[in-house]
C-alpha cells in the first residue's frame, strides 16, 4: 500500500521536478554567455549555418535558452519554456553535426538537453509546477472565470439603469482559456 502510494504520487513527480530544475538551472548560463559577446556567437554559430539576420537569431537563441529555463525551473509554461529549448537544441545539433561530423563530445551535451526538453515536453512538468496548480485551480472551481466575469457584469449593470443593456450584457458567453495544451496533464 506505501508503495503505490509514494511510488507513483510522489516520487515520479520529484523526478519531473529534478529534471526540470538541473536541466534549466544548468542551461540558463548558456544563454547568458552568448549575451555576453553575441557578435562572437553570431560569428562561431549561426553565420557557418548562412542563416539569416545571425546577430538576432543570436539574441532569439540566448533569450529562449534564459527564458525557457526560467520557465522550466518555475514550473510556469513549462511545455512552452521546453519547447523554445527543443528549437535552440535543434538548431545547435545541426550545427555541431555540419560543422564537426559526428563528434561526441560536441554532441553528448546538446544531445541531454534535447533529451530533456522532449521528455519534459511528452510528460509534462509534475505535480510539483506551477502548470500543476494553475490546472487543480480552474479543474477544482470550474466556474472560476465565470465568477469572476459575472462578478464584473453585477459591476458594469449596477452603474447603468436601462434594463435592455443589462439584458444585452447578460446574453454574453464568458471565454475558454486554451491552457490545456500547456498545462500539467
Amino acid at each position: 500500500m506505501f508503495n503505490s502510494i509514494f511510488y507513483k504520487s510522489i516520487f515520479k513527480d520529484f523526478a519531473f521536478l529534478v529534471l526540470r530544475v538541473f536541466t534549466g538551472a544548468f542551461l540558463i548560463h548558456h544563454g547568458f554567455e552568448k549575451l555576453n559577446d553575441i557578435n562572437n556567437f553570431a560569428d562561431a554559430f549561426v553565420r557557418p549555418l548562412h542563416l539569416p539576420f545571425p546577430v538576432t537569431l543570436s539574441y532569439i537563441a540566448a533569450g529562449s535558452e534564459i527564458g525557457g529555463s526560467w520557465l522550466l525551473i518555475l514550473g510556469l509554461g513549462t511545455r512552452l519554456g521546453a519547447s523554445a529549448i527543443l528549437g535552440t537544441m535543434s538548431v545547435a545539433i545541426y550545427h555541431a553535426i555540419v560543422t564537426a561530423g559526428f563528434n561526441i563530445y560536441l554532441l553528448e551535451l546538446l544531445a541531454l538537453y534535447f533529451a530533456s526538453a522532449f521528455s519534459i515536453i511528452l510528460l509534462g512538468p509534475g505535480m510539483f509546477s506551477a502548470d500543476y496548480l494553475i490546472r487543480e485551480i480552474f479543474k477544482t472551481n470550474h466556474d472560476f472565470i465565470k465568477s469572476i466575469t459575472s462578478h464584473q457584469l453585477l459591476v458594469n449593470t449596477s452603474l447603468s439603469t436601462n434594463n435592455e443593456s443589462f439584458k444585452s450584457i447578460k446574453q454574453k458567453k464568458t471565454f475558454d482559456f486554451p491552457f490545456s495544451s500547456f498545462l500539467s496533464s
